[in-house]
């Protein structure tokens, strides 16, 4: 499994919370496994999408890119960067 980490910086008038729309875009991308989007007290915040392999976070990257510019440009959100990375484990307790 692979994950794409994209780091923003909200805008004062936006809660960096993405909409139902955004999410289903991203989760009907091919090979898509999830997503979270995380909000820290820096003020940044963090969308991490699972990739079900190398193919799928390659096939997904420009796609994921629109997207992700059009939702920060509707929410006011600062793009700050981009990175994938190659997931080693994968476990969430019950």
């Amino acid at each position: 499994m692979f994950a794409r980490v994209s780091t923003y910086r909200p805008g004062p008038e936006s809660s960096g919370t993405p909409s139902e729309e955004t999410i289903n875009r991203v989760l009907e991308l091919p090979g898509c496994r999830g997503i979270y989007y995380l909000f820290g007290q820096d003020n940044n915040s963090l969308s991490i999408t699972l990739w079900e392999d190398a193919k799928a976070l390659a096939a997904s990257q420009q796609p994921a890119d629109r997207i992700r510019s059009e939702t920060s440009a509707e929410q006011h959100m600062q793009i700050l960067k981009v990175e994938e990375y190659e997931v080693l484990t994968n476990q969430l307790k019950e």
